[in-house]
């Protein structure tokens, strides 16, 4: 299972980031919609949607798929897009703040498919406008913001291996501690402190300045992200727990399914497209 986990991750790592440095605007459109499009496909298996009401959520789903896909690739749609995306951020916001730490409390089993398909919709199309307006302002902003929550997800497993002992939501995810959590958000701190140094080593970096913009509160976006990352992890696995099933699909081979890999970007990059796109730096100041 290792040695199957570690070459699926060898292969992706690769095109991920010859797409995210490389490729076109309407490439990278066209490439985010296919790892969408999965996660999309693998949420409606969550839903357990009986035949008529399965395929119009598939055709709902769908629709918005193209729509958000022909509001960025088309140049004349991208100031509508840009509405939408800060719509969408708002959204996730208040679903990752209120809506969510409610259903996870509990923790609250959804008798309602098609509450259900309107939640994924909820985690998955915010994260997706995240990854295409974060990328347009640079991608070396997107992979900075995705490398906290792997980060975070990195120090979390080893610190939870080496000292995990009180559980942080037994009945959701039961290999979870908060030793495990206190980890991550170490190791956060460590990844900040090296990339704001290797940024002054470097001098002035235009495409930083929306992070650096926050100045003294910064170290709080970081650990902010870090932990939004958690619930967006805890979610997705309370969602498959629900639905019986020990991941999302079978598609990346020792990974499980997309939503495995990127429950923890659901929940983290649309909060910091919020902290981007939609509050006002004058807050910060």
């Amino acid at each position: 299972m290792l040695k199957t986990r570690i070459i699926t991750a060898v292969a992706i790592l690769p095109v991920l980031l010859i797409a995210l440095f490389w490729f076109p605007q309407w490439a990278w459109g066209l490439f985010t919609l296919l790892i969408v499009g999965a996660a999309a496909w693998e949420w409606e298996r969550f839903c357990a949607l009986a035949a008529m009401p399965g395929r119009i959520y598939r055709i709902a789903t769908i629709a918005l798929l193209l729509l958000i896909t022909g509001l960025y690739v088309v140049p004349k749609a991208r100031e509508i897009m840009q509405l939408v995306a800060q719509g969408l951020f708002v959204l996730a916001a208040l679903f990752w703040t209120v809506v969510v730490p409610l259903w996870l409390a509990k923790p609250w089993r959804s008798t309602s498919p098609v509450l259900t398909g309107i939640a994924g919709w909820a985690v998955i199309f915010p994260a997706w406008a995240a990854f295409l307006l974060l990328r347009d302002v640079s991608p070396l902003l997107l992979l900075s913001l995705m490398v906290i929550v792997w980060v975070a997800d990195i120090g979390a497993y080893f610190a939870g291996r080496r000292f995990g002992k009180t559980k942080l939501a037994v009945a959701i995810s039961p290999g979870k501690t908060w030793e495990g959590v206190m980890g991550g958000l170490i190791a956060v701190m460590l990844y900040f402190f090296a990339w704001f140094l290797a940024l002054r080593y470097h001098g002035n970096v235009p495409w930083a300045k929306d992070l650096l913009a926050f100045g003294m509160f910064l170290p709080v976006v970081f650990l902010l992200l870090a932990g939004f990352s958690v619930v967006g992890d805890l979610f997705e696995s309370w969602m498959k727990r629900c639905a019986d099933r020990k991941d999302s699909s079978n598609l990346l081979p020792g990974h499980g399914g997309v939503m495995d890999r990127i429950d923890a970007l659901t929940s983290a990059l649309p909060v910091a497209g919020l902290l981007i796109f939609v509050i006002p730096r004058s807050w910060f100041a």
